[in-house]
């Protein structure tokens, strides 16, 4: 596992590269590197995480070894084991910036669900995604029902969860699931892009954009109403809006880079 933050170019990235052995597979080791990451996000700094891998796998998901094991365990001690997993994804749905999956080759299982936690995902031409619990009598975990109820349609979500059935990249994208679908030899360059283009913009409003949207999927429409106007009223008299209004009124480009 090694954890890296990109800086040469000014970047302010933080890039969690998750270890090959086993085809990515999650492990406690893991959820401390991807929470690490997050924490560290709260730096000013710090414009976005892009979650990836190398050796042309994302992440298999669990060990089920490991699983095994734990049938030694209580069911209360499962519970606990399952909720250190569950802390990582909340840990990312909580993150200060964006969070983008960089999937190569595929997703499966708790891998699936790590990427859908994602705030955006760029994925390889011929990845797939798979929820393959049932073929070893379990279930889904890691948020992967909400995301998938929240991304797909009902049946494609059943097909997948119900049948351990692929969904391949191009079907995710053509269904809004995934962000862009491009050559593996073009993946993190293509992320690279994207983590620059959010680079650009206003790390305040970003975030309360993102908290916003994340909420939306859980609210009430009145709840979300008042949201919007508590973070508006906020933004509205901060320093990012002064520069983004002025560059606006003066036909130019924003500079938003220094602020907060």
């Amino acid at each position: 596992m090694t954890l890296a933050r990109i800086d040469d170019r000014g970047d302010r990235l933080v890039v969690v590269n998750m270890n090959t052995a086993q085809r990515g597979a999650l492990s406690p080791d893991l959820y401390a590197a991807i929470g690490q990451a997050v924490a560290g996000a709260s730096d000013l700094r710090i414009r976005s995480i892009l979650l990836t891998s190398e050796g042309g796998f994302f992440c298999a998901g669990g060990d089920l070894n490991v699983l095994i094991e734990r049938r030694k365990l209580t069911e209360h001690q499962r519970r606990d084991k399952v909720d250190e997993l569950h802390d990582l994804v909340r840990a990312i749905r909580a993150s200060p910036v964006p969070v983008i999956a960089v999937v190569e080759g595929g997703a499966a299982g708790a891998g699936a669900s790590l990427a859908l936690a994602c705030d955006m995902i760029v994925a390889s031409e011929g990845a797939k995604f798979t929820a393959a619990y049932v073929k070893a009598g379990l279930v889904p975990d890691a948020g992967l029902t909400s995301s998938l109820a929240r991304m797909l349609p009902r049946p494609l979500a059943m097909e997948m969860c119900l049948l351990g059935r692929p969904v391949t990249a191009e079907k995710m994208y053509a269904l809004g699931a995934v962000n862009a679908v491009v050559p593996a030899d073009q993946l993190k360059a293509t992320a690279q892009a994207l983590a620059d283009s959010i680079a650009q913009g206003p790390r305040e409003s970003q975030s309360a954009i993102r908290r916003l949207v994340s909420a939306a999927y859980e609210t009430t429409e009145a709840a979300q109403l008042d949201a919007e106007r508590n973070a508006m009223a906020l933004a509205a008299g901060g320093d990012e809006a002064a520069e983004g209004i002025a560059a606006f009124l003066q036909k130019r480009k924003p500079r938003f880079s220094g602020l907060g």
